[in-house]
């Protein structure tokens, strides 16, 4: 990620954290960018409460048994999971 930044001129990496586990991974994630790449800033945005418990694995779980994840993602992505499983997400 450090090396893309890089690439593109950025300042700054912006995370969002849904957890106190999210936050100790990243931060641990931070420190190790910040050495590779001074200057390059992390930005840690919070989840709000609402969407706190949502992860990327567990949408593509809920749409491989055939949940409606249509109110978490949006159309296209629910499409691209309903393609890849063969289900309709």
């Amino acid at each position: 990620m450090t090396a893309h930044a890089r690439d593109v001129g950025a300042c700054a990496i912006v995370k969002g954290v849904r957890t106190a586990a999210d936050f100790d991974y990243e931060a641990q994630m931070a420190g190790f960018n910040g050495r590779i790449a001074p200057g390059l800033e992390t930005v840690f945005l919070p989840a709000s409460p609402e969407w706190a418990f949502l992860s990327s694995s567990g949408v593509r779980e809920a749409a491989a048994w055939g949940a409606d994840i249509s109110g978490w993602v949006p159309a296209h992505v629910a499409d691209a999971l309903r393609d890849r499983i063969g289900r309709t997400a």
